[in-house]
């Protein structure tokens, strides 16, 4: 099968570099494509002076539009399966092959990467963690189906999958709401347990109080009317 990793990037000029080399030599496999979403730092630079595979946006489109962006370009270009990976480190290529194993053999449409499931590694921050607790109990009511980590952006899918999600991809925070989309539609999603690390550079697009309880209630709303459709 085709594997790619898909990179959405805004502003990780500290640890782009590094991700790629992960991903060359503990998933060479999978071919990659940094999405750069207009970022303000060297990124793009960077990338180019490392020959980093690259698309670079023109306008910044937000989380959503990066990865929907690449998940348009691994559909186009042919690709069975293709994964989502965060570009400020705190992911780790070597459980790649173990998702895309499961993916094939169990005949999964979704494997997300969750780092709960064993407990072990970066486990974000605690009021993080009450937010993914909160979201846990809230998927598991709605949908029926326990998902320990649904802001995890170590995700992977097949094509049917890629082919909903270029259709129609929110442009922020959009990890628990797609996940709600899929079991609404009784796609077959599977977590497997995954180690992940501090971000390495860069700031979260959630570090203030504002932003973070924007997020709680957006993120809510969207994953009720999801439940409704």
């Amino acid at each position: 099968m085709k594997k790619i990793v898909i990179i959405p990037a805004y502003n990780e000029q500290g640890s782009i570099v590094e991700t790629i080399e992960d991903i060359k030599i503990n998933a060479p496999e999978f071919d990659y494509i940094v999405i750069n979403d207009c970022s303000r730092d060297d990124t793009l630079k960077i990338c180019r002076e490392h020959d980093i595979h690259v698309l670079n946006l023109p306008i910044n489109l937000g989380i959503g539009g990066a990865v929907q962006t690449g998940y348009l370009y691994a559909y186009r270009n042919s690709y069975d399966v293709a994964v989502q990976f965060d570009g400020d480190g705190q992911h780790d290529a070597k459980f790649l092959k173990m998702m895309a194993d499961t993916l094939e053999k169990e005949n999964l449409d979704m494997v997300i990467g969750s780092r709960f499931i064993e407990n072990e590694g970066f486990q974000s921050s605690a009021v993080r963690r009450f937010g993914i607790r909160f979201f846990e109990v809230l998927i598991r009511v709605l949908f029926g189906q326990k998902i320990t980590d649904a802001t995890s952006g170590m995700r992977m899918c097949n094509r049917k999958v890629m082919e909903l999600f270029i259709k129609d991809y929110p442009k922020d925070y959009p990890e628990p709401e797609t996940v709600s989309r899929l079991l609404r539609h009784k796609y077959k999603v599977k977590e497997v347990p995954v180690i992940m690390r501090e971000r390495q550079a860069g700031v979260s697009s959630i570090s203030s109080l504002g932003k973070s309880v924007y997020y709680m209630c957006k993120v809510s709303l969207a994953i009720l009317i999801e439940r409704l459709r």
